[in-house]
């Protein structure tokens, strides 16, 4: 997904902000591209024109990126009304179901981790997986967090609901999880079981929507940062029980 107005990050358009030097775009489309991922959708919108141009170039061989074949790259128009309307749009034109989905803004995200979260939702007894971070790790790395989701642990992790907060993940019960980017959806209009999964990577944990996110991300990746990155799979936390009516929101 990399239609977004990217309006807290500063000017310009937010999948082409350069995090260490690399667009967001093309670091997203580099980790699929070292993954078992054999197509990438990308779902660009009237917000970033400048985005597509950099996209077609990349898919018909106008770039001097040497892993810009090595994924079979589409883009497909979205109407830009938002990331669930255009996410809905994308998977009506795109993929079929099931379909790994990611945010662009996840500059730290490699092969290894997008074939963890594959690997996770072959073996959840699940149409849908939602991976997330603990909104504690992401204060502890000094990333923002727009959205925390609590979980009940009384009923078994089986209802959820997002806590839009302003800004900054304010919960401070150690079951509040904040959406990372990267989930698997089912089929539009079912209304099949979704698995939950969480996990404590920085890899996953550091979504770039403002400038100090971004030197974050830069920090991390050029080993100065507050945390090693991982490299391989995923450690996940304890999974949360599959719950209903998940395949799509």
């Amino acid at each position: 997904m990399c239609g977004g107005r990217g309006t807290r990050l500063g000017k310009g358009e937010k999948p082409l902000a350069a995090v260490a030097g690399r667009s967001m775009v093309d670091r997203a489309l580099d980790a699929l591209a070292a993954s078992r991922v054999e197509t990438a959708y990308a779902a660009v919108s009237p917000h970033t024109p400048r985005t597509r141009e950099r996209l077609v170039a990349r898919r018909d061989g106008g770039s001097d990126d040497p892993d810009a074949g090595s994924v079979d790259l589409r883009v497909l128009d979205t109407p830009g009304d938002g990331y669930v309307a255009d996410l809905r749009a994308a998977l009506e034109a795109g993929p079929d179901a099931p379909t790994l989905t990611l945010a662009v803004d996840l500059p730290l995200l490699d092969g290894p981790a997008v074939d963890a979260v594959l690997d996770a939702h072959a073996a959840a007894d699940a149409d849908a997986l939602s991976v997330r971070v603990p909104a504690a790790r992401k204060r502890e790395l000094g990333a923002s967090a727009d959205a925390a989701t609590r979980y009940d642990e009384a009923d078994g992790g089986g209802e959820a609901s997002d806590e839009a907060n302003g800004g900054e993940a304010s919960g401070e019960a150690a079951d509040d999880r904040v959406p990372a980017g990267i989930n698997v959806v089912g089929a539009l209009g079912d209304a099949g079981d979704e698995a939950v999964r969480a996990t404590r990577d920085a890899r996953l944990a550091v979504n770039v929507n403002r400038p100090g996110d971004r030197r974050l991300a830069e920090r991390l990746l050029t080993g100065d940062g507050p945390d090693s990155l991982p490299t391989g799979g995923i450690d996940w936390l304890d999974a949360t029980a599959a719950r209903g009516g998940g395949g799509r929101s």
